[in-house]
């Protein structure tokens, strides 16, 4: 109408990252599980993967965080300096009890080097160098790093059907906004793309 301003509703435009992370496969994420030749380095990729764990939160567990009639996992003093709690995966929960048995080792879930008397904990070094040598046994093409796993989880998670709002806590943002980046990942809610060759050719 004339004399009155245009009202219009604008609504916010989501934008698309530009990088998007790299995830593995299930199928990859088998491999690297079992490329490892000792139990303890298939946990500490396990423990990555299955709790969505960053590299410092790894090394810095005590034993005592691991809490096996809960099925839970304590990360204390997290990005940000917050504490969470996080599902343990009953697989993982047996391979640690069979790692703590044997290998009896003292207050750090995953030990390091011993300096001056002191057992220290595994340091952030020590697990790169696991997931990486554990990459290249896989025959992996992808470079696989701490933080991929970390990805991998999340967007498995989406995939597999858990809220996004969960996926937050589990992960420790502290804003949604991070999380949502794993929308442009997971292909949950969706038909899976394809080539159109494969319907220029069918199989009979």
């Amino acid at each position: 109408m004339e004399g009155l301003k245009e009202k219009r509703v604008v609504l916010p435009s989501i934008e698309q990252p530009k990088d998007l992370p790299v995830i593995l496969s299930k199928e990859e994420m088998r491999r690297l599980l079992l490329a490892p030749n000792l139990m303890r380095h298939r946990l500490i990729i396990g423990m990555l993967y299955s709790c969505g764990l960053r590299c410092f939160e790894l090394c810095g567990l005590h034993i005592k965080d691991v809490d096996f009639d809960r099925l839970a996992v304590h990360v204390r003093r997290g990005k940000g300096r917050k504490d969470r709690y996080l599902p343990l995966s009953k697989h993982l929960a047996r391979g640690l009890q069979i790692y703590l048995k044997n290998e009896n080792p003292h207050q750090w879930l995953f030990n390091g080097k011993e300096e001056d008397g002191q057992k220290m904990p595994l340091s952030q070094k020590g697990i790169w160098w696991v997931v990486s040598h554990a990459r290249k046994k896989a025959g992996l093409a992808k470079e696989v790093t701490t933080h991929m796993l970390r990805h991998t989880y999340a967007t498995h998670l989406l995939e597999d059907g858990l809220d996004i709002l969960s996926i937050k806590e589990l992960l420790g943002h502290a804003h949604i906004e991070t999380t949502l980046i794993y929308l442009h990942v997971s292909q949950m809610g969706r038909r899976k793309p394809f080539s159109p060759m494969d319907t220029l050719y069918p199989d009979k």
